[in-house]
């Protein structure tokens, strides 16, 4: 075993466990204590979910030193978009935490990982299966549509109270003084949320189009 296959083994393994526990304790606090769980999801699981996230960020490192194949832009985009999000946006504002749009990301998030890691996982023991890549490279598409409606809700939501405490909020020394509020560059962000999130799918029909032929070739190979 090489060093290089034991560190993206235990890098997913790791990642794939971080979001299990996130998945099970959400779920399982849903089923016992219904709504009232909503309001609670950032405080129960954001410590998690926030180092998952930010160990995501190697991947970029990953596809730029080619330990991986991968499109670095598009997994740029996503990684940013979600960190972005999640410690700018949410983080920033307490108010935000408790919306139940939180909980509906978080979960969205999760089972798009959770459809992800397991089969990189089975791969780099040199296991395929297509039930596993299947899920991947199909319900992944659905799922990572609905996360970016959710992503744009969760920032409209967060609007009103940007705009209330001025956080992020900047003054420009220009000739005349212009005062930036962050709220106008999150209504900004939006549209390009959603060029950036109509890029990632049409890529990703295309990469699922891709995979499914390799494997029918492999399959008539045999």
């Amino acid at each position: 075993m090489s060093i290089r296959l034991f560190y993206l083994f235990m890098y997913n393994l790791l990642q794939f466990c971080g979001h299990t526990w996130i998945f099970a304790n959400m779920t399982a606090r849903f089923l016992t204590f219904g709504k009232d769980a909503l309001a609670d999801t950032f405080y129960t699981v954001g410590v998690v979910m926030s180092s998952c996230q930010l160990l995501s960020l190697l991947e970029l490192f990953h596809i730029a030193d080619e330990i991986v194949k991968g499109h670095l832009l598009l997994r740029f985009v996503q990684v940013v978009s979600r960190n972005f999000l999640l410690f700018v946006v949410i983080v920033s504002q307490e108010e935000v935490q408790r919306k139940p749009v939180v909980c509906s990301l978080f979960y969205l998030w999760n089972i798009l990982d959770l459809l992800r890691y397991p089969q990189i996982l089975l791969s780099l023991v040199g296991l395929h299966s297509f039930p596993m890549l299947w899920a991947r490279y199909t319900l992944t598409i659905p799922v990572y549509i609905l996360s970016v409606i959710t992503q744009g809700t969760t920032i409209y939501q967060a609007l009103p109270y940007f705009e209330s405490s001025g956080t992020y909020s900047f003054e420009l020394s220009l000739p005349s003084p212009v005062y930036i509020h962050f709220s106008i560059l999150l209504k900004a962000y939006l549209p390009l949320l959603a060029v950036g999130a109509s890029v990632i799918v049409w890529h990703s029909v295309k990469e699922r189009k891709l995979q499914l032929e390799n494997w029918n070739k492999k399959m008539k190979r045999k």
